[in-house]
């Protein structure tokens, strides 16, 4: 069975691993979202809302959450997002990381998470890119489901 040489994440990718798993899991549920049909498409007054818990609609909370995660991040963050996504869109190679970065942050106009949000495939290009720098997050996406804010191993 050959072994794959996992290249160490680079010390410029200035978003830490939970942050980046929970923002992947919000990219991939604000990609599965569809638009809203008939709003009035359940049994009873009880089930109206919870059939539409995957349209696209003002109220729900995953686009609102998705992006205030990418708010929140520093500038060196975001264009590590947007390189992460070039990365795993096939724009770029892994040892083009540099590059990739460098040409993040000159793109750095406007809201960088609208100009995320507007890319289909957003989670799956996010895990892509981390994968081929090496960063898995798998562990993250188990434990805790990927939130910052988890204390999932048991420290205090």
């Amino acid at each position: 069975m050959p072994t794959h040489d996992i290249p160490e994440p680079p010390d410029s990718l200035a978003i830490d691993r939970g942050a980046l798993s929970f923002i992947v899991l919000k990219a991939k549920a604000y990609d599965a979202l569809v638009a809203p049909d008939d709003v009035t498409d359940a049994s009873d007054s009880v089930d109206d809302r919870f059939v539409d818990a995957l349209e696209d609609e003002p109220d729900n909370p995953t686009q609102r959450e998705l992006r205030s995660a990418i708010a929140s991040l520093d500038v060196d963050g975001k264009a590590s997002l947007v390189a992460l996504t070039w990365l795993g869109r096939g724009d770029y190679d892994a040892d083009e990381w540099d590059d990739a970065l460098q040409a993040a942050r000159e793109r750095a106009q406007g809201s960088t998470a609208r100009y995320l949000m507007g890319i289909p495939l957003l989670g799956d290009y996010l895990e892509e890119g981390s994968s081929k720098l090496g960063v898995s997050l798998v562990e993250e996406e188990i434990d805790g489901l990927g939130s910052p804010d988890a204390d999932t191993r048991g420290e205090s």
